[in-house]
Order: structure tokens, then C-alpha cells, then sequence
């Protein structure tokens, strides 16, 4: 049972925990463009890869697979989700799970107006945003500066940041049009980890937690906390787009309402925290695998278990990077 890991970069904790689960039962082989990826050294195997955007890139990947004996693959970093699930026949040709959302789903959340108005046309709850200036002033229901404003489709938090008033918000869209506005939600900033069975498509496991500190965009120390008034809003996402699998899920709670911020359908930087507290995904995608679908599991973990990241290292000789 080998599992693809695509553009693998820094996610080497990530590795390790696959490894320990899955035991004997097959290996991780990782990809990455680049040669100072760190996690491709903690995997099974490795290869350097064309850039995601290289028209043979998806060629490159199936002859992995084939060679590999891949089962799955995933990837990484968000822009590389879509291109996964659009070559989801010719992967599922070769015999492997693409665990990402159907296509459709995967550009709507990779899209953040696209992904708010998706949610407000179902009745979910989510962070008003807007996106441009013109739909803002003429929309804003009770909103008013500060306002944040980020890339539309951008991640990491890059380009992501607070604007006081009219004058900051037109001197935002004069250097880049492509952003969004949304409401200002400095209230408490949640992270869930969701896992979708891909046989039943429905939502059988989630570990939330609530952000103590981020760094690059991501929650670097976390809380395990247990709120049952997550369950709904998350059976109520799950029902109205296409998922498939592991994905992370942003929302902030205010006034006793928790509102959905944004998503990224695959593993979030911190599900660590979720793994290490007993939440177990590798396991639920290898009973997948297997052609087994997974039970609901919920709460099946402590409050008050907290994750606090921290930097470590792989050490190589350039001789033995360029001779592997």
C-alpha cells in the first residue's frame, strides 16, 4: 500500500507519521522540484520532479505511480490539488486514489469569493467578504472598517492584512486587484481537522483546536478543545460540496456563532497535533485503501492537549544529494 506524497517540501513530521502508522503494511514515496526539500529525505524513497506547472509533470507522476506501485497520492501546497483532481481518471486508470475533493470542489476552494458565495448560497455560515470595492460599499450590512483584505486565491496568509479605512483599501486595489474583502473577525480563531470517508462521503472523523500562535500562515502552537456545535456547521459544509479525504478547515467564533473562514481540502500544517492526540487519518485512509469504509468517530480525544511546534533539521553532504 505506497503512498504518493507530491511537493512534499517541509512536511517531514508529516512523513514520520504516516511511516509509524502504516508499519510494514507499504511505504512513503515523496516528490518535490526541488533537492533542499528536507521531508523528501524522510520518506521511503524520493524523486525530483518538473515544477507542477511543466507540461509533463502529470506524466512524470504516473510513471512514479506505475514504477512505485502508488495506491494514493497527494499533494502539499493548494495550487497542485487542482491539477490532481483534473487527472483524476487517468490517475484511477493506473490504479490510484486521488485523496482530494472532486474538481469542481477543489477550484471553488481554491477560490475564496467563489468558496464565501458558495457557502452563503447554501445558508452556511461564513465571513462576509466581498470582491471588490464596488460590491463592498454598496453591501456592507453593518460591516465598516477595519476590514481585511487578502489575495484571492492566494495561501500561507501571504498578502493577507488589515485595512483601516477607504483611503488604504483603494491604495490596496491599486497595487492588486485580485484581492478580497472580508469582515474583520478578531474574535477566537478555530482550526479543525476534517477526514471525509471516500467510500460513504461522509464526514467521519474531526479534531478542533483553537490557534494560540501562527507563524507563515499557519498555526504553529494549538489547543484541543471539544465543542459539539462544530458537528452541524461541519455536516452541513460536507453535504454541499464534493470532498474526498483529509482536509483542514478554518473558522472563527463570534457573538456564540462559529462562521467558516476558508478551507484547504488536504492535510493542514498542524493535523500534528491531531495525529499526536490520538486522531489517527493515515489509519481511516488506509481502511479506504483496502476498500473498507470508516465508522463515524467523534471525540475521540482529550480537551486541553496542546501542540507547540518547533524547528528541527536535515543534515546532508551536497556529494551525497547530487550522487542519490
Amino acid at each position: 500500500m505506497n503512498i504518493l506524497f507530491c511537493s512534499v517540501g517541509r512536511r517531514g513530521e508529516l512523513v514520520k507519521d504516516f511511516k509509524k502508522t502504516m508499519k510494514n503494511h507499504g511505504n512513503i514515496i515523496a516528490t518535490d522540484c526541488s533537492e533542499y526539500a528536507p521531508a523528501i529525505y524522510l520518506a521511503d524513497k524520493y524523486y525530483i520532479t518538473s515544477r507542477i506547472d511543466d507540461e509533463n509533470y502529470i506524466s512524470e507522476l504516473i510513471d512514479i505511480c506505475k514504477k512505485e506501485d502508488i495506491k494514493a497520492i497527494m499533494t502539499f501546497i493548494d495550487p497542485e490539488i487542482e491539477i490532481l483532481t483534473k487527472n483524476r481518471e487517468l490517475f484511477k486508470e493506473t490504479g490510484v486514489e486521488v485523496l482530494h475533493p472532486e474538481y469542481e470542489t477543489a477550484k471553488i476552494c481554491f477560490d475564496k469569493y467563489k468558496f464565501a458565495k458558495h457557502l452563503e448560497a447554501n445558508s452556511i455560515s461564513t465571513v462576509k467578504t466581498y470582491g471588490d470595492i464596488e460590491e463592498f460599499l454598496e453591501n456592507k450590512d453593518g460591516v465598516d472598517f477595519p476590514v481585511f483584505v487578502k489575495p484571492r486565491t492566494g495561501s500561507g496568509s501571504v498578502g493577507a492584512r488589515r485595512i483601516h479605512n477607504i483611503d488604504e483599501l483603494e491604495v490596496a486595489f491599486s497595487d492588486d486587484n485580485s484581492l478580497i474583502i472580508q469582515e474583520l473577525m478578531d474574535e477566537e480563531d478555530v482550526d479543525v481537522d476534517v477526514y471525509v470517508d471516500t467510500h460513504s462521503r461522509e464526514l467521519v472523523s474531526f479534531f478542533s483546536k483553537r490557534k494560540i500562535e501562527t507563524r507563515i500562515g499557519g498555526a504553529s502552537k494549538t489547543i484541543s478543545f471539544i465543542d459539539k456545535n462544530i458537528e452541524p456547521l461541519l455536516e452541513e459544509l460536507v453535504n454541499c460540496l464534493d470532498f474526498y479525504g483529509p482536509m483542514d478547515v478554518d473558522l472563527f467564533y463570534k457573538n456564540g456563532q462559529y462562521f467558516i473562514s476558508e478551507i484547504n481540502p488536504r492535510f493542514g500544517g498542524a493535523y500534528l497535533h491531531a495525529y499526536g492526540a490520538g486522531v489517527d487519518f493515515v489509519e481511516f485512509i488506509m481502511n479506504n485503501l483496502e476498500g473498507k469504509g470508516n465508522s463515524k468517530s467523534f471525540y475521540q480525544y482529550d480537551e486541553g492537549v496542546l501542540m507547540m511546534m518547533y524547528d528541527s533539521v536535515v543534515i546532508k553532504r551536497k556529494g551525497e544529494i547530487d550522487n542519490e
